[in-house]
């Protein structure tokens, strides 16, 4: 449990608040929905870090009807007192950048939001702001817009408002319209945040209220499991193999926790947290976590004469066949890869996981023989198709020497610098051969592919590697492919700065990028996550009035907002298809990067897009219908 004594002399300022609403994106990863739900998450971290503290055991989110977030709870309450900089500490905290009680290791032992930017942050890109902290037996408030103050101070401490026996702080925040392209939080991402984070701390219930809509919904997420119910969630569906294996331990001041299990597919997911921030890249926790298993499950091996003396050691790919995981560790000191928490970066967090993981799985195996034999089978088995796999990727290099310019299909871009150029992946000969025509040669590459490609969610990986599309694209790209099974991927060496689908504005159309991106998501991952993936966004009209410029309109909000601002005669030309266009519409629209639209393709919550594209694109067909039918009223129709 941390000190009781949170006041202002915990608050630490390391430097002033500048540039934030000019380079959000450093702080909050970018102003899409991504950065605009990050707001929240800032909030609710600073909240969760007071339980963890051993202080606060209810938060509350809710978004409200008007559009803004509250977020409260029952802590200690921000300090309020006066710091020694001559001002109320909370003002302080909310004002100024790296000013917070997470640099003051007495106040926080662990704390999620570890660089202390999170409310001066969301107050720097939020229109209006709030907070309203009860501690000492009064009720304290004060409000900012955009990131200003708007009640002055007497004698630098904060107005006092009320009485209060209770205790926690109260923030809300309206976000900036002029900062996000849109500003209206997405729920299911939110709701997911809230459920993860009730797994990862059992003993604290989060209250979710989303007043946006006619009939308010309200949720309430509190899971005394912890991470052991989190594995039973993630699995619900599958035929697993084991109980959950569960284990924690305690190494170099660093807490960590474990769960596991195994289910019967060719499938692969190890979640890492660092004190309650899930790290999407992973990290050394996790280096730590894989490298002591596949060792332990290797020794076991040949201990029971499974591998021979002659037999090559299980993979590490191999002996995470078919494994769920949740590896969560409590650090004092965590250092991270980016602004963004992605992927930790302390060698003694790899040191320490590895020492418990080996200690407690011994220990549990050694006691428990029948479920090793039955984790050693996942592995054989994933050794058997990684050496099926090798076979067809020796077959498919072996028969098809692959010139680039030479077969007709790719035609490549002059330049070789991979920063400058871009691949644009068009369906259909007729679209193919516009774009061929209308393209910027030294920097544009144009791959043109023939209808729809193999869903790769329901084929084989001997399937994917024979499909002459995919095969087509692999080759093009340059960095190889990676699944569960194996991995030859390499992202230094893409070809391409950009990826660019390039697709009709139809069903189809949607359909063919959907392939696409299941492609993408399944056996090239990095090309997403390092922002390399984009979708073109070519017109859908064509106006051309009787008098003044001709416009292209990319949506029906275009057209709409173009009838209401022009009182003109015109014709309207509405394109179905991109073979419709010709070169010089296509450049003017599409391709010429001074003028086109690109959508980029992103993934905040990995383990909800697998979810999400398991459920679209697999085998099982009722789930994916009560998907449809419950999302129908949020889709978008072409007619």
């Amino acid at each position: 449990m941390g000190k009781n004594t949170y006041d202002a002399e915990s608050i630490t300022v390391l430097e002033g608040l500048e540039a934030v609403r000019k380079r959000p994106g450093m702080y909050i990863g970018s102003v899409s929905t991504r950065g605009l739900n990050h707001l929240i998450y800032e909030i609710l971290d600073n909240s969760v870090d007071e339980h963890l503290a051993g202080f606060c055991t209810e938060i509350k989110v809710i978004l409200e009807a008007d559009g803004s977030a509250t977020v409260s709870d029952n802590g200690r309450g921000i300090p309020v007192g006066m710091h020694k900089k001559g001002i109320s500490a909370e003002r302080l905290v909310f004002t100024t950048l790296h000013a917070g009680g997470k640099f003051d290791n007495s106040s926080y032992k662990t704390s999620g939001g570890l660089h202390g930017v999170g409310s001066s942050v969301v107050n720097a890109l939020s229109k209006h702001l709030s907070v309203t902290v009860k501690t000492g037996g009064f009720v304290y408030e004060d409000k900012y817009e955009r990131g200003n103050p708007i009640i002055e101070l007497e004698k630098g401490l904060l107005p006092v408002i009320g009485k209060s026996k209770e205790t926690g702080t109260c923030v809300n925040f309206l976000p900036d319209d002029e900062i996000f392209e849109k500003t209206r939080f997405k729920e299911d991402d939110i709701k997911n945040r809230l459920h993860e984070t009730a797994y990862l701390n059992p003993g604290l219930t989060i209250y979710y209220e989303d007043r946006r809509k006619e009939e308010v919904e309200a949720q309430t997420f509190h899971e005394p499991d912890g991470i052991i119910g989190y594995i039973k969630d993630m699995n619900k569906t599958a035929e697993t193999i084991h109980d959950v294996i569960y284990f924690k331990g305690m190494s170099d001041n660093i807490e960590i926790e474990v769960a596991f299990q195994y289910i019967n597919e060719f499938h692969e997911n190890v979640m890492g947290f660092v004190n309650n921030i899930y790290t999407l890249e992973g990290g050394t926790h996790i280096t730590g976590f894989k490298s002591a298993f596949t060792n332990i499950i290797n020794s076991y091996a040949r201990e029971l004469g499974i591998l021979k003396e002659k037999d090559q050691n299980f993979t590490g790919t191999d002996v995470r066949n078919g494994l769920t995981a949740v590896v969560s560790i409590k650090h004092t000191d965590p250092r991270f890869e980016g602004q963004t928490k992605t992927k930790l970066d302390n060698q003694d967090a790899a040191k320490a996981v590895s020492k418990i993981t080996n200690d407690e799985l011994v220990r549990y195996f050694d006691r428990n023989l029948e479920t090793l034999k039955s984790v050693i089978g996942c592995a054989e088995k994933a050794a058997k198709l990684r050496k099926t796999e090798e076979k067809a990727r020796t077959n498919m290099l072996s028969k098809q020497k692959y010139s680039f310019d030479s077969n007709g299909k790719l035609s490549n871009c002059e330049s070789k610098d991979a920063k400058k150029c871009e691949i644009f992946i068009v369906e259909g000969d007729s679209a193919g051969g516009s774009a061929k025509m209308a393209r910027n040669r030294m920097y544009q590459a144009i791959l043109p592919i023939r209808g729809k490609i193999l869903n790769v969610e329901k084929a084989s990986i001997d399937k994917v590697l024979a499909n002459a599309e995919i095969k087509t694209m692999i080759y093009a790209f340059g960095c190889g492919f990676s699944e569960g099974y194996g991995n030859d991927f390499d992202i230094t060496k893409l070809r391409y700065d950009k990826i660019i689908i390039m697709a009709d504005a139809d069903v189809d159309g949607a359909h063919i990028s959907t392939l696409l991106l299941t492609l993408f998501f399944r056996f090239m991952p990095e090309l997403i996550y390092e922002g390399h993936v984009y979708i073109a966004m070519p017109p859908l009209y064509k106006v051309i009035p009787q008098k003044g410029e001709e416009e292209y309109l990319y949506n029906d909000e275009a057209l709409e907002k173009y009838k209401k601002t022009h009182n003109v005669s015109y014709k309207l030309q509405r394109y179905k298809g991109l073979g419709e266009m010709d070169p010089e519409q296509l450049w003017e629209t599409t391709l010429d990067p001074q003028r086109r639209l690109l959508k980029r393709v992103g993934i905040e919550d990995a383990k909800h897009a697998s979810e999400t594209t398991e459920l679209l694109m697999g085998l099982e067909v009722p789930p994916r219908r009560t998907f449809i039918y419950e999302n129908a009223n949020e889709a978008e129709l072409d007619v």
